[in-house]
């Protein structure tokens, strides 16, 4: 196969005394001489014509008029095919509403797995979409306080929560208290340091252990509680190790990078066979571990977070979190 070459000058639309056609529409055509480039340019903005170069004959207007046929008609297919894909986009009312369903959730770590499982029920019987944002609880306080938009805080320790409301950014009538935990000491499932006790972190047996950084973390503050009471934290301190969140302190120890941690009995669960637990921190030991959940006051979409946590507060919501290890607030 041989390429054809064009042999025919360009197309000069800027040259003063130019000879083109104008294809008009499907069967005009009409010959017309350019005097200024101004005027020119003017007319080759304007959408519906075509110029094509001008030589004498019969022959090349007629050519020019069939040409004319196929633009027009090709650009009647792109019009119609953009009203088509407008059609097909959903109406701007419906974005609309589906933009005021869809919520952003910010909480504790521990909360990932139940609060996933509740929410996939959630969405299928409401229609609703939840964007989750987890993390330490103390973290996702300060991101409410710096205008973070958030529709849902749901916050592993009571402290966080009133802080917040403290500084007017919570709605208190919405504020319920969903869900409580039990601190426990874990190790290594593959462990034989001996470890069977808090009493046994005083001892040589512990060279490492995972904590929560009590900063930020509700897990840390119950552990330091929980130590300072047994007389062992400030033992401890060379040997700690401080985790981002509750999560991160399981991973330690499930890695086998630690001796030991001191995470939620929820959290076991998550961590499956990787992990093993060898006591209970006494009740009275440290505050008592309530999870409180509200809807934060600048929420743009006060229904659909009202809506969420009367899923939580649901019998169907609370069965998910004893499913994984989180007991009812009685």
């Amino acid at each position: 196969m041989h390429a054809v070459r064009n042999n025919s000058p360009p197309l000069n639309l800027t040259k003063p005394g130019s000879e083109f056609l104008i294809i008009e529409g499907a069967i005009t055509a009409r010959r017309v001489k350019l005097k200024d480039t101004s005027s020119h340019s003017e007319r080759i903005a304007a959408p519906g014509f075509i110029a094509l170069p001008w030589r004498s004959g019969g022959v090349q207007l007629a050519v020019a008029r069939v040409v004319g046929r196929f633009c027009l008609a090709a650009m009647m297919l792109v019009i119609a095919a953009s009203f088509a894909c407008r059609r097909s986009e959903p109406p701007a009312s419906n974005r609309d509403s589906q933009t005021r369903r869809e919520i952003t959730v910010s909480a504790a770590a521990s909360l990932k797995d139940a609060f996933r499982e509740i929410s996939k029920q959630y969405e299928e019987r409401t229609g609703a979409k939840i964007n989750f944002n987890f993390g330490a609880s103390g973290a996702l306080q300060k991101q409410i306080e710096s205008g973070a938009p958030v529709d849902v805080f749901a916050s592993a320790g009571i402290p966080q929560m009133a802080a917040l409301t403290t500084q007017g950014l919570i709605a208190p009538e919405t504020r319920r208290d969903f869900a409580r935990n039990t601190l426990v000491l874990v190790v290594p499932a593959d462990s034989t340091s001996g470890i069977t006790s808090f009493a046994d972190l005083g001892s040589a047996k512990v060279a490492r252990l995972a904590v929560g950084n009590p900063k930020t973390v509700p897990v840390g503050q119950y552990a330091e509680q929980a130590l300072t009471h047994l007389g062992l934290w400030k033992q401890l301190g060379p040997r700690l190790i401080l985790a981002e969140d509750v999560r991160q302190a399981l991973d330690y120890v499930a890695r086998g990078e630690v001796d030991a941690g001191i995470v939620y009995a929820s959290d076991v669960h998550a961590a499956g066979a990787r992990v093993r637990t060898v006591a209970t921190a006494p009740a009275d030991s440290h505050d008592p571990i309530l999870y409180p959940i509200a809807v934060v006051r600048a929420s743009s979409r006060q229904e659909a977070a009202r809506a969420f946590i009367d899923a939580v507060m649901s019998d169907e919501g609370q069965r998910i979190l004893e499913k994984y290890g989180f007991e009812r607030v009685r």
